[in-house]
């Protein structure tokens, strides 16, 4: 059967060649959908492509797509068409970023193209559409949601649904930044795709981004009774006639929070605020000319990279070694870090003992866990339900008790040796041999404390940062002797919390503080030579930092930046920048934030904002000085073997500091610039 796709009403006016040939090529045989249509009319088109655990969009498989929309377009039995996933966890995961990121530019438009084309023919078919969603629905798979009439979602946790382009420096094309304000309203649409956030279901349904949450094993039901009633119309949104006046406060802030150093988020604030007037045409045809644009940036390229580099780190194994599953854990300490550390891992499942010397510790240690549970709960990030079964995963005890049939002991206590040693030498007595011993410290040598306890091959570090709960990476710190058994655990574990884990060898600082702290003392030597703190802070918010060095040592504390920075400086006295001031501060009670004053002061935990004055042609050299010592040290860790590539180097340092995603990360700056010999 000829196809009449090119030759009806569409978004397509004037394709380019190419997609002629690409939609009237030859047949591609049935590998990634499944067609049925059953007594009723319902047609169930269902997305499994063969030897894949994720269903994507590219080129084949939207010919395919297509090719099965032009039989239910012929197809007289056909009364409504439901689009479904056989995968356990995914609808559709997106677009096939590694094709979009292999292809020349030329190509990357074609696919464009016919992404918007064939959703397009989805849109306008004449039978009710239903996307029954099961598990992720991101990017193109969401549009291709859009496309449908109703959109229903199971209530399952793996359940995400949104559009995150804008975090690979790109933007929705596929009729996302098109339909998605016409159908809830200009300014959720811009919070979602300038934010490039993805919903759970229940959050999904309160934004209007599906109709109905209902079990998985009930959507087929919900599906077959929607096919049978009218289709639902789009409301008319009051909002939406002020797009231009929302629009331009929205890019104002979006300037202000990013400083214009993610063209994305700006573009897709633009083609929003103008896609939503006029025919679907205009739309699609502002979402092709700013992808066009935006997929050559360098900042694409870069996000697209590192978005690889986190996906292989999150499912890599260990080179050796076999995993061992774990199902309880021992938290050693209810301070901040042991109770974070304690409510990620009882929220991912894991049974939790959390212990520490004290009942009035642990009762603060459970007060900071409600506090974390309650907050996602108004959040509505988890369900009540979750929230109360993560709180129901901990136990707690003052008291030493035998822990040998647990798999997994994590130390956190005070950053303090001497108490380490006497924690370690007390659970040896109390595990089992084979019991993994894991300490979270973030300098303190892993070595020394291994020298404590029986079988050291078991001792490891698991660097959490803080707050856990927020932040996605965590050092594996190993030691030559860490048995490979140990190693692998420990990275599926890691894994298994939804933490990204970078290994990384048992040194001063490890990775992520031995090159943080150059930078940050760098920072603080510039300050005693007379250049002031908002200056310091300013230049590097403009080089895309998250927060300025010198406010950065407020919030982590100027005692805790001083012992370490001295630990460093001990370890390479030779290299680390040297200065008296935090040593003064430190002396005169100025901790930072936590005690009302550091460089900056507080008040009740708020900064109490200084008459500021920039100095702009300084700026610049101090963003080279100090970006210039970031990616320094970046490179001795490399050369050092502290880390195992570069890639996990620029990974940790952009997951676990903030440094800025769009430069890739500080090896990937030094190759890109040319400021030192990469």
């Amino acid at each position: 059967m000829k196809t009449n796709f090119l030759n009806r009403p569409s978004v397509i006016h004037d394709p380019p060649h190419v997609l002629e040939n690409i939609v009237l090529g030859d047949p591609i045989p049935a590998k990634h959908f499944r067609l049925d249509v059953d007594h009723d009319g319902i047609a169930w088109l269902v997305f499994d492509t063969l030897k894949s655990s994720a269903n994507i969009w590219n080129e084949e498989t939207l010919r395919e797509f297509n090719h099965h929309l032009e039989a239910v377009e012929h197809d007289t039995r056909v009364k409504a068409l439901v689009l479904k996933s056989a995968k356990e966890r995914i609808f559709v995961a997106g677009a096939d970023i590694k094709l979009i990121r292999n292809l020349p530019h030329v190509r990357v438009n074609d696919l464009i193209w016919l992404g918007q084309a064939v959703f397009d023919r989805l849109a306008r078919l004449r039978v009710p559409k239903i996307a029954a969603i099961h598990g992720a629905c991101m990017g193109g798979g969401f549009e291709v949601a859009l496309a449908c009439d109703w959109r229903i979602a199971s209530d399952h946790p793996s359940t995400k649904i949104g559009l995150p382009e804008t975090q690979l420096g790109i933007l929705p094309a596929w009729g996302g930044s098109t339909r998605l304000p016409r159908l809830i309203g200009i300014r959720k649409a811009l919070d979602l795709i300038a934010g490039g956030k993805l919903l759970n279901a229940e959050a999904a349904k309160r934004a209007g981004l599906v109709s109905h949450v209902v079990a998985a094993e009930n959507l087929d039901t919900l599906a077959r009774r929607l096919a049978r009633v009218r289709r639902p119309h789009l409301r008319f949104r009051f909002e939406n006639l002020f797009s231009w006046f929302i629009g331009r406060t929205a890019k104002r802030k979006v300037l202000e929070k990013t400083r214009g150093l993610y063209p994305s988020v700006t573009k897709a604030v633009d083609v929003v605020s103008h896609a939503v007037h006029g025919d679907i045409d205009n739309g699609l045809l502002l979402e092709r000319e700013a992808v066009a644009e935006l997929i050559k940036s360098r900042e694409a390229s870069r996000l697209i990279d590192l978005f690889f580099k986190r996906e292989e780190a999150n499912k890599r194994p260990a080179a050796t070694g076999t995993a061992i599953p774990i199902h309880d854990a021992v938290v050693i300490g209810a301070g901040v870090m042991g109770s974070g550390i304690a409510h990620t891992l009882a929220s991912r499942g894991v049974r939790v003992l959390m212990t520490d010397v004290t009942n009035d510790s642990l009762a603060r240690g459970l007060e900071r866990i409600h506090g974390l549970v309650s907050e996602a709960t108004r959040r509505r990030l988890v369900t009540r339900v979750k929230g109360r079964d993560t709180l129901d995963r901990i136990s707690t005890t003052p008291v030493p008790v035998p822990l040998n049939r647990h798999h997994l002991v994590i130390e956190a206590a005070t950053e303090t040796m001497e108490l380490k040693k006497k924690i370690f030498a007390d659970l040896a007595g109390r595990v089992a041999n084979d019991t993994i011993l894991a300490t979270n410290t973030s300098a303190l040598s892993v070595a020394e404390l291994a020298r404590t306890v029986p079988n050291p091959e078991r001792v490891i570090g698991l660097h959490f940062f803080n707050p856990v709960h927020r932040m996605p990476l965590v050092e594996v710190i190993t030691l030559p002797e860490t048995s490979p058994d140990v190693l692998a655990t420990a990275i599926t574990f890691v894994q298994k919390l939804g933490k990204t884990p970078v290994v990384v060898k048992d040194s001063p600082g490890f990775l992520v503080n031995r090159i943080l702290i150059p930078y940050l003392m760098e920072a603080v030597r510039l300050h005693d030579s007379g250049i002031p703190v908002n200056d310091i802070d300013e230049a590097m918010l403009k080089f895309g930092m998250p927060m300025g060095p010198m406010r950065l040592l407020d919030e982590i504390g100027l005692d805790v930046a001083a012992h370490v920075a001295k630990s460093l400086a001990h370890a390479f006295p030779d290299r680390f920048p040297h200065t008296d001031a935090l040593d003064r501060l430190v002396a005169a009670g100025h901790f930072g934030k936590k005690t009302g004053q550091g460089f900056y002061r507080y008040k009740d935990g708020r900064e109490i904002l200084p008459d500021v004055h920039y100095d702009l042609p300084r700026h610049e050299s101090i963003q080279t000085n100090l970006a210039l010592l970031i990616s320094q040290e970046a490179m001795r860790c490399l050369k050092e073997g502290i880390a195992r590539s570069a890639d996990d180097i620029d990974l940790a340092m952009v997951l676990g500091t903030g440094y800025p995603p769009f430069r890739g990360g500080p090896i990937t700056f030094a190759r890109d610039t040319g400021i030192i010999d990469y």
